[in-house]
Order: structure tokens, then C-alpha cells, then sequence
């Protein structure tokens, strides 16, 4: 069995995405991980699968895996692109995305980008989640200079830590020892974070289960919920650079996120027994 995929990213964040809405394609964790090596695979931050809805109000189920097998609760540069993919399919400019995390209602628009509701900020220490009760706004783990860092869950688990200059972070050294820190029993996601102006900031972010990527949009819309639960930017729209470009992040007063930013399919392609076995 061969399987078509797409290679789409936002903003260097890469994804391999397959559409298996009239097909079943079962991959396994090793499937993923085959697929995500770049050498020997396609390479990918994540993979995609596009499945049926599993709840009426939806328009697609998609179901997102890391390069190490392991599957992520939220990845917003994919939402984005995969919003971008069904919604020309469908001729629709609006529609609803479901995840196990919950239900993402998307906007295309005339220009390309798309804006991407990521729901609520959950900020309570069993929300994040976190080993213990503690204020989330000053996190007490800490790894080299990565300290008092802010706690927000945006479908998972996010920790974004302040610092005055984000290009100095050896991002290598640290990120991986916060990920599995002990206080962060499902892992978390790792931001540094350089504020550059009074609506504007700089991130740079190691993912949970990926390692560095150019760009993480469930991170960036932590990184502007955390900056302005600091007061360390003027009202409640941030603009994100990150190593690919930059985002939009609007947070909302009924506490919902908003994420706008471009989509970029990079070619098409097919997957072969020679990669994923005779299992499929």
C-alpha cells in the first residue's frame, strides 16, 4: 500500500499530512517515527492525520503525532494549515476542527493566513498539569538560567520563561531538562522570551516530543498569554517573532486565544512499503 501526503508548514513549522477521511491509515508510534526521520524518512515536526469527526459540530478530526511516536493534545501552525487544506476542499472560508484537546473553529482569509481560535488559556496548576498546587504565574522548577517561569496549557502543557536576551538560551542543554523536569508529569513544552516593545515580544521554543522548530503556535499563544498576565505588554494583542516569522495572538476577555498567521504547502508525495513496512 502506498499513502499520499502532503508536506505543509507555518512558518518553517513542518508537518506531513494525510488525509485518511475515506481510508483508514493506522500508523503506529514506530510508523511516526519512521516517517519523521530526515534522513532516512520525510522528516516532520508533526504528523497529521486527517480523520472523520468524532463529534457532530465538527467538520474533520485531526489527530497530530510527534516525531518519537508519542501523540500531542494541540499544534496550532498545523491546525492552520490543515484549516487551510479542508476548508478550499469544502469551499469554506469558516469551520470547526476537532482534536483530543477539543473543538478549534478556523477562519480563511483573502489574504492566505488564517486566524485559529485555540480556546480557552487554562492556567490552574491541575490544568497545566504540574506535580504540585503552586502559583502558575511563578513556576517554581528551574533548569540552568530557565527559572520562575509561567504555567499555561493551550491544549498542552506550556512553560514560558522571561529572560533578557533569547538568542543567549542554549535552548539544546536546557529544553530537554525542563521537558521532563519532575514537576511536569506529561512533560511540558519549553518558551524563552524576550520582550521587544510595548505589543511585541521574541520566542524561541523546544517542543515537547520534537525538540526545536522553527515556530510553535500553541506556544506562541501561551508566550502572549503569559507576557500579559506579567503586565509586561500593553493590552491583549501580542505580536510573536519566532525563528520562522511571526503571529498574531489576540487573547480575548471571555478567555479564548486567537492565533493568525500564513500556511505554506511545500510539495506532495507518497508514502511506500519500503518505509512503513508490509504492515499496512
Amino acid at each position: 500500500m502506498t499513502i499520499p501526503f502532503l508536506k505543509m508548514h507555518g512558518l518553517g513549522n513542518d508537518f506531513v499530512v494525510i488525509d485518511a477521511r475515506t481510508r483508514p491509515v493506522p500508523l503506529t508510534a514506530s510508523h511516526a517515527r519512521a516517517i519523521g526521520d530526515r534522513r532516512r524518512g520525510v522528516g516532520f515536526d508533526q504528523l497529521i492525520l486527517i480523520e472523520p469527526p468524532q463529534d457532530r459540530a465538527a467538520n474533520i478530526f485531526m489527530r497530530i503525532l510527534n516525531p518519537d511516536g508519542s501523540e500531542a493534545g494541540a499544534c496550532g501552525n498545523a491546525t492552520r494549515c490543515v484549516a487551510s487544506l479542508v476548508g478550499k476542499g469544502l469551499g469554506r472560508d469558516e469551520l470547526v476542527i476537532q482534536t483530543i484537546s477539543g473543538l478549534l473553529r478556523c477562519w480563511l482569509h483573502a489574504d492566505g493566513t488564517v486566524t485559529v481560535d485555540m480556546g480557552p488559556a487554562r492556567l490552574d496548576w491541575q490544568q497545566i498539569p504540574v506535580a504540585e498546587p503552586c502559583d502558575t504565574l511563578h513556576l517554581p522548577a528551574s533548569a540552568g538560567p530557565l527559572s520562575d517561569g509561567v504555567g499555561v496549557n493551550m491544549g498542552n502543557p506550556h512553560a514560558v520563561h522571561f529572560v533578557p536576551d533569547a538568542e543567549a538560551v542554549d535552548l539544546t542543554l536546557w529544553g530537554p531538562q525542563l521537558e521532563r523536569h519532575p514537576f511536569f508529569p506529561d512533560r511540558a513544552n519549553i518558551e524563552v522570551v524576550s520582550v521587544t516593545g510595548p505589543a511585541s515580544v521574541r520566542m524561541r521554543v523546544w517542543e515537547r516530543g520534537a525538540g526545536i522548530t522553527d515556530a510553535c503556535g500553541s506556544g506562541a499563544c501561551a508566550v502572549g498569554v503569559a507576557a500579559i498576565r506579567r503586565g509586561l505588554v500593553q493590552g491583549r494583542r501580542v505580536t510573536v517573532t519566532l525563528d520562522g516569522g511571526v503571529l498574531d495572538i489576540e487573547w480575548r476577555d471571555d478567555g479564548h486565544v486567537l492565533m493568525t498567521g500564513p500556511v505554506a504547502t511545500s510539495f506532495a508525495g507518497t508514502l511506500g512499503p519500503e518505509l512503513l513496512g508490509e504492515t499496512l
